[in-house]
């Protein structure tokens, strides 16, 4: 007999005696299927609590706790120990324990590792209300696309102090800038912006819901950095827009399949000036010689 979701629990939690363990790994012998929901249920047993005291993470949405919480509530039946309770009742709490147990786990993993509330438009695993309330909290509450959005939190973490002493290595972002164009097969200009009072400090090739994702990072003269972000993006061009996200100020457009964001904190600089400048092309580009140089050479 195929071993249900509250004996799972029990194996997974070491609760089985010797007899029915082995039941149940007859059963996973023979279904790919009950393997998996073996390793689900492990893997909601990490230690999230751990991870999250050891990163700093974004409070959890007022919406999203709220909503948790009331899956709690409606999985917990109002008395599991009343004696006139059916025998059969009594396994409840167990039963909804497997869904929501693992629930929680791919909230807690989800919010670690960035990859469906902020990350995947569309792609939540709740469905009813819970999904539609997070919709509406975390993805439409701006036109913001969810690869900004996580621009936008990444730059947070950036101070002055992060990258003032760094002195940039021109070799070494040549190569980065030639593997953009020639690997992640985006036509990247990387605009220098010294002109614009913004020093260039690094690049970075990053990965957002495995596609390929730009960093430009430039230091004003005074402030905190300012980002120049990058991915491909093959709807129409769409102009110059700015708007506040997160406490950072965001100036965004599409031209030529390529979507760009300008995000710094308030008043670092005039990003809407700066980008109607690598817009317009009227920025010359870092790296162009050198790049050229290495190709020929090697």
């Amino acid at each position: 007999m195929t071993p249900d979701d509250s004996k799972l629990i029990a194996y997974v939690d070491g609760e089985l005696d010797a007899a029915d363990s082995a039941g149940v790994e007859q059963a996973l012998a023979a279904s790919p299927d009950l393997r998996e929901s073996v390793d689900l249920l492990r893997a909601s047993r990490l230690p999230y609590r751990e991870a999250f005291a050891a990163q700093k993470l974004p409070p959890l949405p007022d919406a999203l706790q709220r909503q948790i919480e009331a899956m709690a509530s409606a999985a917990q039946p109002a008395d599991s120990d009343a004696p006139t309770q059916h025998p059969a009742h009594r396994e409840a709490p167990r039963r909804y324990a497997a869904p929501l147990r693992l629930a929680a786990a791919f909230v807690a993993g989800a919010i670690v590792s960035g990859s469906v509330l902020h990350f995947v438009p569309g792609a939540s695993p709740f469905t009813g209300n819970l999904a539609n309330n997070l919709a509406g909290n975390e993805l439409a509450s701006n036109e913001a696309t969810p690869w900004i959005r996580a621009a936008v939190d990444y730059q947070r973490l950036y101070t002055r102090d992060t990258v003032a002493d760094v002195e940039p290595n021109l070799a070494a972002s040549a190569k980065t800038a030639d593997a953009i164009r020639e690997v992640d097969h985006l036509p990247l200009r990387v605009p220098d912006l010294h002109d614009a009072g913004l020093d260039f400090k690094a690049i970075a090739r990053l990965r957002f819901n495995d596609r390929p994702l730009v960093q430009i990072v430039y230091l004003p003269q005074r402030g905190a950095p300012v980002a120049l972000c990058v991915m491909k993006d093959i709807r129409p061009d769409q102009q110059v827009a700015q708007q506040q996200l997160n406490g950072m100020t965001v100036v965004s457009w599409r031209q030529n399949e390529l979507a760009y964001a300008l995000i710094a904190t308030p008043g670092t600089a005039d990003l809407q000036a700066v980008a109607r400048r690598i817009e317009s092309s009227s920025v010359d580009a870092l790296f162009a010689s050198l790049a050229a140089q290495n190709r020929s050479s090697s």
